[in-house]
């Protein structure tokens, strides 16, 4: 069962950051780094297991990349979260990093996350060959930087005050940078470990992450606060344009219907052993968190 396996796959990343983190020591930062990198779904590490599995890599080194990945993620909802960013209080049902420490603590923490993440796959157990780690390390760079994560994030609150709503192209362009590079580079990762061609996995992630981002937005809409474990509704009481301010709820769920086959199409080549891929995508649009 894909939920089952999801779970397995969270507590097999939470052991690795845990015992990674560990040496660290007990400072502020690093309880707050603990606290950030808790929880989640780790649908990110999910991608990189699996695309490595399906490439011949052996789980005990796809652990370094898919933890690397979630320590990433860890560091952009700390910073996400600040009062200079989206001013949330609330994470995973419990009180975001700023408001659990401090501010200058939050950004340190993510600061070292984001450090923790290229020391992962900078280190020999992730690959024995460097030549694939700088290839996973410039990659992961180019995800999160100014060209992809970042420049989602830039555009997003520049968006805040526009003088006009977003169109649906500036949307997508938005969404592809802030939430599916980081999707993208995870999909790609087993190929790379592998020196396999990723092209047919990227072009599953990039339909899986806007699918992914379009169910975010009906979410913000329809979902349950505590079910959903963070603040709901914030776009649409700022008058920013979303997918279903600009689709329509049944639009926008018709959209991610359609990216979720795009998907699935994109793995064929892989057969009936991408069948757990397919599964992460339909529940990318059928989750309540």
């Amino acid at each position: 069962m894909f939920e089952t396996r999801l779970k397995d796959t969270a507590q097999q990343v939470q052991a690795h950051l845990d015992a990674v983190i560990a040496p660290m020591g007990d400072l502020p930062v690093v309880q707050a780094m603990r606290y950030a990198s808790t929880g989640g779904k780790r649908l990110r590490a999910f991608l990189v297991l699996e695309t490595a599995r399906l490439h011949g890599i052996a789980p005990q080194q796809a652990i370094w990349p898919a933890a690397a990945v979630e320590a990433l993620h860890a560091y952009s909802l700390v910073h996400d979260d600040l009062p200079c960013m989206d001013d949330d209080d609330l994470r995973r049902g419990l009180p975001t990093v700023h408001i659990q420490w401090d501010q200058a603590t939050a950004v340190l923490a993510g600061d070292a996350l984001q450090t923790l993440a290229f020391e992962l796959l900078a280190r020999p157990e992730c690959s024995p060959d460097a030549a694939v780690r700088v290839d996973l390390v410039l990659g992961l760079a180019r995800a999160v930087g100014a060209e992809g994560m970042v420049l989602g994030q830039a555009l997003d609150i520049a968006a805040e005050t526009a003088p006009d709503p977003l169109t649906l192209d500036q949307i997508t362009a938005l969404q592809a940078g802030k939430t599916g590079a980081l999707i993208e580079w995870s999909a790609a990762a087993g190929p790379v470990l592998a020196g396999a061609d990723a092209t047919p996995l990227r072009t599953y992630a990039q339909a899986l992450g806007l699918a992914f981002q379009i169910a975010d937005d009906i979410l913000d809409v329809t979902g349950d606060e505590e079910t959903a474990g963070k603040r709901l509704q914030k776009d649409e009481k700022a008058g920013k344009a979303t997918f279903v301010s600009l689709l329509g709820l049944d639009g926008a769920r018709a959209r991610a219907a359609e990216l979720i086959e795009q998907a699935h199409t994109a793995l064929d080549i892989y057969g009936d052993a991408a069948e757990s891929l397919r599964d992460a995508a339909r529940f990318v649009i059928a989750r309540q968190s």
